[in-house]
């Protein structure tokens, strides 16, 4: 694996770029779509031109920030520097969102309606990105991101590497980088090339070894595999398991759609990020592409793979442990007391945004869990971890 850098700056400043920075990005996807150039012959060496760029930061406005900065490889591919948010390249724009994990991303479809009138798919956490192509080329030009100016800067830092010079050329043709179009769609392609290989998905976890018969659960471990696949005792599989078989080795733990779960407002990280109390994120409402009143408040539901080792949780990280993740669904059915209090401060798990939309028959699927399945419940999702980051799991 190439090496990666991180951010040089981890200095907070009130920043609002994050909503300025989504329109820009949508600007840019909509051009992206008037461009067309041809697939490359060589899909092994449009791979390995991904995997060099998405570990260069002089992809970014000052040179100190790559795709591996906020979805570092040594960390389930997301941004394990403990902050709610990811930091800019300015080293002071923060924006409201988590950065989700872009291991197994590749297995999201495209953003479409299924039959029964659905929103499924497309990548970030309001689908804004209706393929892997358009998020991979989203961030250079978000100006809470990496910070790019236009296209046609990023084909200037482009052209300065002799590597890519020769590369594109082979790929696409010499005259790529020459219009800056032409140069931002052979990098988004070649970006979303690398996160389609096995780098990212290599199915290979405790739980991936135990269907394959190489390995076996504690029994904890069981007891949690069989709660979360349970129709009748958790509402774990109501939104985590895409494929009707529990033992489907290609298991991505997701549906790919979008539901309200009620996350509580992370207050930590607005006060930080300057985004005024009580704003409402509207997303998948706020999607462009989507833009239904009545699907504010919803977001995609993330796979669990690596879970484990991808805090912070929520799409605005407003969650620090896995285990407040499990105890947070309890607040649905169960009227205790200690249900509705956020075992991370002790207070009461503040209020759903948007209460209107709130996915109550799935959350309200099955009786509260005590905490022995709590507990087997997340000694199950630990199972999730991809091998090269079960050493994590102890830190």
């Amino acid at each position: 694996m190439k090496r990666y850098v991180l951010a040089a700056s981890l200095l907070v400043t009130v920043t609002t770029a994050f909503a300025s920075g989504s329109a820009m990005l949508f600007a840019a996807q909509e051009k992206m779509s008037d461009v067309a150039i041809a697939a490359p012959a060589d899909p092994a060496a449009l791979a390995e031109l991904g995997n060099l760029l998405f570990f260069d930061p002089n992809l970014s406005l000052n040179r100190t920030q790559s795709c591996a900065t906020c979805h570092d490889p040594g960390h389930g591919f997301s941004d394990f520097r403990g902050l709610a948010a990811s930091i800019g390249d300015d080293g002071k724009s923060l924006g409201d969102r988590n950065a989700p994990t872009a291991a197994y991303s590749a297995l999201v479809p495209s953003l479409h309606r299924n039959e029964d009138g659905d929103w499924v798919g497309g990548l970030f956490h309001d689908g804004r990105a209706p393929t892997l192509e358009d998020q991979a080329g989203g961030p250079p030009l978000n100006p809470a991101e990496m910070g790019m100016r236009d296209k046609a800067a990023v084909a200037e830092r482009l052209r300065e590497n002799p590597a890519y010079r020769e590369a594109l050329a082979k790929l696409f043709g010499a005259e790529t980088l020459d219009d800056p179009d032409a140069a931002y769609e052979a990098l988004a392609k070649a970006l979303a090339a690398f996160e389609r290989t096995d780098v990212f998905a290599p199915f290979d976890s405790r739980y991936d070894r135990f269907l394959r018969g190489e390995a076996k659960l504690t029994d904890e471990e069981e007891l949690g595999r069989v709660l979360f696949f349970s129709e009748q005792f958790t509402n774990c599989n109501q939104c985590h398991q895409l494929s009707r078989s529990q033992m489907d080795p290609q298991e991505t733990f997701t549906d790919h759609r979008y539901h309200n779960i009620g996350v509580p407002e992370n207050t930590a990280l607005r006060k930080a990020n300057g985004v005024a109390a009580e704003t409402v994120d509207p997303g998948l409402a706020g999607n462009p592409l989507v833009d239904a009143p009545e699907e504010r408040g919803k977001f995609r539901t993330p796979t669990l793979r690596n879970i484990a080792v991808t805090g912070p949780y929520m799409h605005n990280g407003v969650f620090e442990d896995l285990r407040t993740v499990v105890s947070f669904y309890k607040r649905y059915n169960s009227k205790a007391v200690a249900a509705q209090l956020n075992p991370e401060t002790g207070k009461p798990f503040g209020f759903p945004p948007v209460p209107e939309t709130l996915a109550v028959k799935e959350l309200t699927h099955g009786p509260a869990l005590d905490d022995r399945r709590v507990d087997a419940l997340v000694a199950f999702l630990k199972t999730l971890t991809d091998a090269r980051y079960e050493k994590l799991l102890d830190e």
